[in-house]
């Protein structure tokens, strides 16, 4: 389908950025593999330019790699990188939460709960429900006011989604149950202002969250049984 086709209100670079991004995540295009520029220009009905500007932006974000002689390619995705990728969310997690304590209200918390609930009713919905789970988190950063975290942390969700896809497809679901039992914990803790039992709370959802994939990882191959032990 052509962008002009998609949207009147975006230009044709922040589409084609939008489309290769989410191919990217999606794992249609595979880690390692080769972006041929003139494929896309015919499959989206663009011209080169516009391609090339999203290329350089999805570089930026470590999402593309440029190889002289060879053009651009999607990034390789190393299963040892869901130490770092836990490590960044809960050292953001931490800074959103405490931030979001002191400044969430009625209308917040009434919001919070809302999500909350949505995430109950899309239990057998794993792509929509990881979708969801990002705006959680991804709101308390508006709701902390720390735009600089959000920033930052939706650059590693982004991360976490193409190891998740390329790694741990089907892993999600049986994560889900313990995950919203800990979002409905630190609802509870944020209105209660109890910041010591927030930052246990992050802490934990993350470190559980870790130890289940590190594990599953293992199992599979994709991490050593020495790595396991970091």
């Amino acid at each position: 389908m052509a962008v002009d086709q998609l949207s009147t209100f975006k230009s044709k670079k922040e589409l084609v950025y939008e489309f290769l991004r989410a191919e990217i995540l999606r794992g249609t295009f595979e880690p390692g593999s080769r972006i041929i520029i003139g494929d896309i220009a015919l499959q989206l009905g663009v011209s080169q330019v516009p391609i090339r500007e999203a290329l350089q932006q999805l570089q930026a974000e470590g999402f593309v790699v440029m190889e002289s002689h060879i053009g651009p390619r999607v990034a390789e995705i190393h299963a040892h990188l869901i130490w770092e990728i836990f490590q960044l969310l809960e050292a953001l997690e931490l800074i959103s939460s405490r931030e979001a304590c002191a400044r969430m209200q009625t209308p917040q918390f009434e919001a919070m709960e809302t999500l909350l609930h949505s995430l109950d009713d899309l239990d057998e919905n794993s792509y929509l429900w990881s979708q969801e789970n990002t705006r959680l988190h991804l709101v308390l950063c508006d709701w902390g006011q720390t735009a600089l975290v959000k920033s930052v942390m939706s650059t590693v969700l982004s991360q976490w989604d193409r190891l998740r896809n390329h790694y741990l497809k089907d892993m999600l679901h049986h994560r889900k149950e313990h995950a919203q039992q800990e979002h409905w914990t630190l609802f509870a803790a944020l209105r209660q202002r109890d910041v010591p039992r927030i930052e246990r709370v992050v802490r934990e959802h993350n470190r559980n969250a870790l130890a289940r994939y590190v594990k599953q990882l293992t199992d599979n191959g994709h991490l050593r049984r020495t790595e396991n032990s970091e």
